[in-house]
């Protein structure tokens, strides 16, 4: 299968702080990979350099063959960060058009209005950003991450702070998207995410790969143990030391 994402040797230093080391892996297309660490283990430097918003210190990290270029029309990535990136003062429906006619939708009134009413935000089309709750924004932040059918799909906690039936609702679009031939890739905390949705996955320490690979194979590397107490044990090695 040919890799959609592929990290070579990617090395990044901040001034006297190596934040990435020597760093290697693939994702494959058409796969959900999970990216997986603590705070400040390298995942969003590495995604950052991945997409072109950081220069490498050394190393190459390729999406679809090629350094990522977003004029390229066909390499489609779509990109939901941790942190919101809305027009706070616009409202809704204008917010969410406006982005689909940059991202070239056909008909973006529509699919927005369509997307609204699955997420349960049909009323709120014609609300300023900053009255809609952090949950309710990032469900229109993902909407216009996705609109345009991406063939990489980079989601950064995407879930983070939601309820139970709303983990599920954005878990079922995702998986829409992942059925549609998207590869993508997950970062997040909740690792029962990882084992129901992920193909394969990558753990990563200090800026190092601790474990990679099918997630069958990281936990029979771990002596079977739950995605949970492997991350658990990785990151206790120094207190445990």
């Amino acid at each position: 299968m040919k890799n959609i994402v592929e990290v070579k040797n990617f090395k990044m230093v901040f001034g006297d702080k190596t934040i990435v080391k020597d760093l290697s892996f693939e994702v494959r297309k058409g796969e959900i990979f999970g990216l997986l660490g603590a705070n400040g283990s390298g995942k969003t430097t590495t995604i950052r350099a991945l997409l072109g918003l950081y220069t490498p210190t050394s190393g190459e990290l390729l999406i679809d063959g090629k350094k990522y270029d977003p004029e390229d029309a066909e390499v489609i990535v779509g990109y939901l960060p941790e942190e919101r990136g809305l027009y706070r003062k616009e409202n809704v429906i204008d917010t969410m058009v406006y982005f689909g006619e940059l991202k070239g939708v056909e008909n973006p009134y529509e699919w927005s209005m369509k997307y609204l009413k699955r997420v349960g935000l049909e009323d709120k089309a014609k609300e300023r950003v900053e009255k809609l709750s952090g949950g309710q924004q990032q469900k229109i932040q993902l909407g216009i991450t996705i609109m345009n059918n991406p063939k990489l799909l980079i989601l950064d906690e995407p879930t983070k702070g939601f309820d139970p039936m709303n983990r599920r609702l954005l878990m079922e679009i995702i998986d829409e998207q992942h059925k549609k031939g998207c590869a993508i890739i997950m970062i997040t905390h909740y690792m029962d995410e990882v084992e129901k949705l992920c193909d394969r996955a990558l753990l990563l320490k200090d800026g190092a790969a601790r474990a990679y690979g099918e997630i069958s194979k990281i936990k029979k590397e771990f002596k079977n143990k739950s995605l949970d107490q492997i991350f658990i044990d990785i990151y206790g090695e120094n207190e445990n030391a």
